[in-house]
């Protein structure tokens, strides 16, 4: 098949079908291309294929094992393995770069016993995965980390051993070279309907908005924020919505004296070193409303109003500060419980799903990826079971939490 981005089918019939070409449609087709046992044809459509306004653009690049959910950390610790050995996993030939991570660590700051329990909680699932994560009194933090102000914290948790930034854009871009090479198809282009079988059970075919008709064997719905709405498509609902995230990259007039981790404020700041003498914080208003998929408009008031006045309380080093870039992005957040939809529907056998991961897309692609493949080539999963996270608990309004949302 040709490597070549194309809006026109090569073919009238594929395999496989996957909606969405960002990191976790091109981390699923990726795997596929690379496993022996998978003989068929994959096309990924992607309706914006600048990747201009996709999650993995405005991603904050960051990998952590501090999940509440055990399935979660060994799912970052495949993620922080894949990342750190991509020449071997792409092969000799892929050129590959060496990739590390910056393990400057999360640092989660508790100022309530409630919170300190659940760190507590979450600690305990972590060092049973073999996690590095610590626990730290205030004083511990102060002393370690001296520019916090300490007054009103309880505990602290933090993790520096494969938990950092990371060069996501990168694995990322290996991904769909990788798969391209492989011989997947990547389709400039836009999904519009999908047409089911009579009984129901099987999506049949896909509806391109320049008119074609494209037969599919199975069909993965990786459209991140949209998600929603190529489910619905096939007359299944998901409780996704596209949910605002806003960034600000800052420099300091007084440059902290040490790595600044990312540190998750009670308040619900998050903000952590960037560059050498810059830093990145992230944040969302208060109401966390249900947005435009086209809505990328800052907002300039939450900065000035609550980012700022909090960051100068946390850290007083940030009293004089000055924004160097800013953006919005899109979280695909599922509001059932903030965890993954993965695998086939229980009904329409052939349409999966990898939707809802409400921010912590980009380090779990690569075992998502893996598995999705899995599932795809062999009727079910070879590596992690990633079937706690399938629709059923979607269907039967069965939460399965994550608590450690940022």
């Amino acid at each position: 098949m040709t490597a070549l981005r194309s809006d026109t089918p090569a073919k009238s019939s594929y395999d496989v079908i996957i909606i969405g070409g960002a990191m976790l449609g091109s981390a699923t087709a990726w795997f596929l291309a690379q496993n022996a046992d998978f003989n068929g044809s994959v096309l990924v459509i992607e309706r914006d294929p600048s990747y201009a306004w996709a999650a993995t653009s405005h991603t904050n690049s960051c990998i952590r094992q501090q999940f509440s959910n055990p399935l979660n950390v060994q799912i970052s610790q495949f993620g922080a393995e894949f990342v750190q050995n991509l020449p071997r996993y792409m092969g000799a030939a892929s050129g590959a770069p060496s990739l590390k991570i910056q393990n400057f660590g999360y640092m989660y700051l508790a100022d309530s016993p409630a919170f300190a329990e659940v760190l507590r909680a979450s600690h305990a699932v972590q060092a049973a995965a073999g996690s590095a994560t610590r626990l730290l009194t205030a004083d511990q933090i102060k002393a370690e980390y001296p520019f916090y102000n300490t007054d009103d914290l309880i505990l602290g948790s933090i993790n520096t051993v494969n938990e950092g930034y990371f060069d996501g854009i990168t694995v990322f871009d290996q991904f769909r070279r990788g798969a391209r090479a492989g011989g997947v198809e990547y389709l400039a282009n836009e999904v519009v309907a999908l047409t089911k079988n009579a009984a129901g059970t099987r999506v049949e075919s896909v509806t391109l908005k320049s008119g074609e008709v494209i037969a599919c064997g199975q069909i993965v719905n990786a459209s991140g924020s949209r998600g929603a709405v190529t489910a619905a498509m096939a007359g299944i609902q998901i409780p996704i919505q596209p949910r605002k995230r806003f960034t600000w990259v800052f420099s300091a007039e007084k440059p902290l004296d040490r790595p600044l981790p990312l540190t998750i404020d009670p308040s619900g700041l998050h903000v952590r070193q960037d560059g050498a003498t810059t830093y990145m914080a992230g944040g969302h208003t208060e109401a966390d409303p249900t947005v435009e998929f086209d809505d990328f408009e800052m907002d300039h008031a939450l900065w000035q109003d609550h980012i700022w006045p909090l960051l100068a309380t946390r850290i007083p080093a940030f009293e004089a500060i000055k924004v160097q870039r800013e953006w919005a992005g899109h979280y695909d957040f599922n509001t059932l419980d903030q965890n993954a939809i993965t695998g086939p529907h229980s009904e329409v056998a052939n349409f999966f799903f990898l939707n809802g991961f409400s921010g912590h897309g980009l380090q779990q692609s690569p075992a998502m990826g893996r598995g999705t493949a899995e599932y795809l080539t062999y009727g079910g999963y070879r590596s992690l079971d990633l079937s706690p996270f399938g629709f059923d608990r979607i269907a039967q309004n069965r939460p399965f939490f994550e608590t450690a949302i940022i």
